[in-house]
């Protein structure tokens, strides 16, 4: 990608003023996820911090890639929305021998799921046994 698309565009990673801003000025890194996607975490400063009132930290992903939401595993989800304050793996159960790997959101793709029947894969669909008739106007039963 140019320089200029990094600067301009923030649909395709993030732009060079976040990476900026998270690596040198205000982002601590707290972890990375198995697809590459790294998370960040910043104190707000200023304002007021008394009574009931305490300041959240800020918290937000760079993605490896195109920003696709769905591309945050479940357990930095929630990480990120505040669910819990430590980093994910120390929440984790041990993986079950039955969880399939992640696979991104296949729609729109070449890759998409496809009915047999479906206007993508020609519009045919096998008849089925009991299939029905379809009505006709002044027919038997009109």
């Amino acid at each position: 990608m140019g320089i200029l698309a990094k600067i301009f565009t923030w649909w395709d990673g993030a732009t060079i003023g976040t990476h900026l801003w998270a690596s040198r000025v205000g982002g601590e890194h707290v972890g990375t996820d198995a697809a590459g996607n790294k998370y960040y975490r910043a104190t707000a400063k200023g304002g007021v911090n008394t009574g009931s009132y305490t300041q959240r930290e800020k918290r937000w992903v760079i993605y490896n890639g195109a920003n696709d939401a769905s591309r945050v595993p479940a357990e930095w989800h929630g990480w990120l929305h505040g669910t819990y304050d430590d980093v994910p793996e120390s929440h984790l159960p041990p993986p079950k021998v039955w969880e399939a790997d992640y696979t991104p959101n296949a729609t729109g793709t070449a890759q998409a799921y496809f009915p047999q029947g479906a206007l993508e894969r020609g519009g045919k669909r096998a008849r089925a046994v009991g299939d029905y008739e379809a009505w006709t106007p002044g027919g038997a039963d009109s």
